[in-house]
């Protein structure tokens, strides 16, 4: 029988390449989804070193037609995911009385929108099947908005808001949703560590018992 497989939406050299390696340790083939071809050769070869399953296709999480053909390939090549996790957004600066109407959207749709259009791909299968997982990256400050940041802060209170209302939606249907919420810069060897991080994505994995986690130095 074929491994499982975990898609990873915004595949990044951070977070969810410690999610990657967390989960193909554990059994799983890894699926990386990205805008830059070169990320996606690099991270899938460094998975394969390891002796991970991997591979990368081209996807970006801010235009839905863009992810549908990245889930179209993965479907076609790499046969129906069994997780989900979606972990991309834009980090940027900017006061929420400067912020221009044009950047607050286009920031949005990866942020925010670029979630449902991912969760849109595998729903209707994992709803069909009765399980399946998705697992969505927060951020502190979804839940204490930073003025410095704030197009991100609005994104992050926003897919959050989505995570609970999805789980809400999926859980009679068998389909499990979490989020993890870091609440702070991640950075290798500090409290924020990517590899610690992801052992907060396993933990709900395998739980399935709460909706989120928020991971913040006390």
């Amino acid at each position: 029988m074929s491994k499982p497989l975990v898609v990873i939406v915004g595949a990044g050299s951070g977070v969810s390449a410690a999610v990657a390696r967390k989960f193909g340790d554990n059994g799983f083939r890894i699926g990386l989804v990205a805008r830059r071809e070169s990320s996606l050769e690099e991270q899938s070869s460094a998975l394969k070193e390891q002796g991970v399953e991997a591979f990368g296709v081209t996807g970006d999480a801010g235009n839905p037609a863009s992810i549908a053909e990245a889930f179209r390939v993965i479907r076609a090549h790499h046969g129906e995911p069994d997780v989900l996790v979606y972990n991309a957004a834009v980090i940027s600066s900017g006061q929420p009385s400067e912020l221009e109407e044009e950047r607050l959207i286009e920031e949005f749709k990866v942020n925010v929108v670029g979630a449902l259009s991912s969760v849109r791909q595998v729903a209707p299968g994992f709803v069909d099947r009765k399980e399946g997982t998705i697992l969505i990256t927060g951020g502190g400050f979804g839940i204490y908005p930073n003025a410095a940041y704030s197009a991100l802060s609005i994104g992050k209170a926003g897919v959050r808001s989505f995570a609970y209302s999805l789980a809400e939606e999926l859980k009679p249907h068998g389909v499990y949703v979490g989020t993890v919420t870091i609440g702070g810069y991640v950075a290798k060897d500090t409290f924020y560590d990517p590899d610690v991080i992801a052992e907060k994505y396993w933990q709900l994995y395998q739980n399935r018992d709460e909706v989120e986690i928020v991971f913040s130095q006390p």
